[in-house]
Parts: structure tokens; C-alpha cells; sequence
């Protein structure tokens, strides 16, 4: 077997093309700009909110692309990825960021069974199978190019479940992992790298939402640091995962919890 020569191996994202979706805000924005900080082109997805895509893109005009699409449409991942493709020719590293945090209904009736198949197809639709769409394309590319890098934003919840009536949002999760494990098993020879990133609660718009709306205050006490995850910390572990600086932690999944589940 030939020897993996790191020293012989481009590290750090300057000069980098990467797409990020979900990049209008919260986990997503923050890697944007981790990224562009370290000489990165960002291509940036996002859905409704283009003005906040405009406003994270600000800190890099020349080295940032927009592309809109509804991760729910089963065709958008293609387009997207075709799209972002487009603008400098090639694809360095892809972050599956986009997902949805949606309850199911809370009884289990005849009369409930329409809305939680809802819930759980538009769940795993951005969740698990648009991500997963994407990096059948991006392996796809990465093995015409010698190599890439594949980032999953995946969940705490992915090893320990989630509150009631997100089951939907945990196996979700839980599938992305088993993708990440999946290509870095049988792409590595080729070059592609793939990793997981499984935060606990963040400090994001959706977190605060989350804890607004339902009164619920337990989020803020069960980190042993006793906050909410800084966004900007999950940012520096894609950003370093990006950088190929650590190729044999391929298929490894990352925890940031602040040790409400260590493993």
C-alpha cells in the first residue's frame, strides 16, 4: 500500500471553492465566514432569505456566489449543485449545513397520520436525502479531481434521541452519520474525505426561537460551560476539517456539546 505522504499535501482552504448550504444563517453564515477568513471562495445556498446571504457574502464580494434553492424540491439538489459548480469550474469541499427542526403532531390518531408523514417526509427530505443527493454529485466530482472533502452538520441527538415528538429530526441525523461513515469507508482510496460535525444546542436564531417560543429553559443549564454553543466554535472545527489537515480522521464524527453527551 503507498504511503500517505501528508507533507506532500495541499492543507488550508486558501484558494479552496466551497459550497455551503444553508449559508444565510446561524451554523451556515458562521462557516462562511470562517472560510472567507481563510482565503476560501464560498459558494452560498440559501432558501427565503437572500438579503441575509447578500449581508454574510459582504465580507468577500469577489470570492462569494449566491444560489438559491428549496432543499425540500426533490430536483434542487442538482440544480444547486450545478449552479454552484458553474461559477469557478470545480467543487473543493461541500458542507451539508441546511436542515429543519420540526415538531411532529402530538397525537397519534387517525386524524394526525396525514401531518406527521408530513413532518417526517419534509424532514428527511432536507435533512437526509437532499444532503445525501448532494454528495452522491459531489463524489461523483471529487473522483474526476483526485480528491475532496465532504462536511455533514449533523446532531447530538443523532446519538442520544431528541425531545418529544422530534424523532423525525434525530433519525435524520442519525442517517447523515451513516453517510459520512459510508463514503469515507468505500471513497477514501480515491481521495474523498468525509466527516460529521454533531453539535448539542447552539446559539442560533432557531436555538433562541426554540427556547422563546416554548418556554422551555433547560437548553441554557445543561451545558457543563454553562451557554449555549458559540456558532462561531462549530465554524472552526468545518473550517479545520476543510483544510485537509486531518485526512486519516476521515469518517470520524465530531462532537460539540459541551459535554452533555460525551462519548
Amino acid at each position: 500500500m503507498a504511503e500517505d505522504r501528508a507533507a506532500d499535501r495541499e492543507v488550508g482552504v486558501d484558494g479552496k471553492v466551497v459550497l455551503v448550504t444553508g449559508a444565510s444563517r446561524g451554523i451556515g453564515a458562521c462557516c462562511v465566514r470562517s472560510l472567507l477568513a481563510g482565503g476560501a471562495s464560498v459558494v452560498l445556498h440559501y432558501n427565503e432569505r437572500r438579503e441575509a446571504a447578500e449581508a454574510v457574502a459582504e465580507q468577500a464580494p469577489g470570492r462569494c456566489h449566491l444560489v438559491g434553492a428549496d432543499l425540500a424540491d426533490a430536483d434542487a439538489p442538482r440544480a444547486l449543485w450545478q449552479q454552484a459548480l458553474a461559477w469557478q469550474g470545480r467543487i473543493d469541499v461541500l458542507v451539508n449545513n441546511a436542515a429543519v427542526y420540526a415538531a411532529e403532531p402530538e397525537g397519534a390518531g387517525e386524524a394526525d397520520d396525514a401531518a406527521w408523514r408530513a413532518v417526517w417526509q419534509r424532514t428527511l427530505q432536507i435533512n437526509l436525502i437532499a444532503p445525501a443527493a448532494l454528495a452522491r454529485l459531489a463524489v461523483d466530482h471529487f473522483r474526476t479531481r483526485g480528491g475532496g472533502i465532504l462536511i455533514h452538520l449533523s446532531s447530538r441527538a443523532a446519538h442520544r434521541g431528541e425531545k418529544p415528538l422530534l424523532g423525525s429530526y434525530a433519525a435524520s441525523k442519525a442517517g447523515l452519520n451513516a453517510l459520512s461513515h459510508t463514503i469515507a469507508r468505500n471513497d477514501g482510496a480515491a481521495g474523498v474525505l468525509s466527516y460529521a460535525v454533531a453539535p448539542g444546542w447552539v446559539g442560533t436564531d432557531m436555538s433562541w426561537d426554540y427556547i422563546n417560543e416554548t418556554g422551555d429553559r433547560g437548553p441554557l443549564g445543561e451545558n457543563a460551560l454553562g451557554t449555549l454553543i458559540p456558532p462561531e466554535e462549530v465554524a472552526n472545527i468545518v473550517a479545520f476539517l476543510a483544510s485537509g489537515a486531518a485526512r486519516h480522521a476521515t469518517g470520524t464524527v465530531v462532537d460539540i456539546n459541551g459535554a452533555t453527551f460525551p462519548r
